[in-house]
């Protein structure tokens, strides 16, 4: 949170009055002020090096000599903003793993095919409310 907005958050309590330091994401709009905050200090790297959506982010690489060098650039960009990543979803030097349901491989980015087996699996609507 900027500094100098601090005070528009602020709320009024029986023990005093409050405001927020860091934007809590049940605030409205605060989806999209995260990701325009995401997209403008990784605006160098997007579409080059890393594809971010929210809070999902993937760096990706074309040759694996320059996949150090590309995590320390994210690395170095999130300590600049004070952001913290959650080890338990992190995955590292995978060649395919899941991202936004989708396969992410040395091929590229493909459908998942469970998605597909649970489209093909799923029954037919039979009557106007079902579909």
């Amino acid at each position: 949170m900027n500094p100098a907005n601090e005070e528009h958050t602020s709320f009024i309590t029986d023990r005093g009055l409050y405001y927020y330091q860091v934007m809590p994401f049940r605030l409205k709009n605060s989806e999209a002020t995260y990701q325009r905050f995401i997209n403008k200090i990784f605006a160098n790297q997007i579409e080059h090096n890393i594809e971010v959506y929210v809070d999902d982010m993937l760096v990706k690489t074309k040759k694996a000599r320059d996949l150090i060098k590309d995590l320390t650039e994210t690395f170095t960009t999130l300590r600049k903003y004070q952001m913290k990543l959650n080890l338990a979803k992190c995955i590292f030097g995978v060649l395919s793993s899941k991202f936004l349901g989708f396969m992410v491989n040395e091929r590229g980015i493909e459908a998942n095919p469970e998605k597909i087996q649970a489209l093909i699996d799923r029954e037919s609507p039979k009557n106007q409310k079902e579909l």
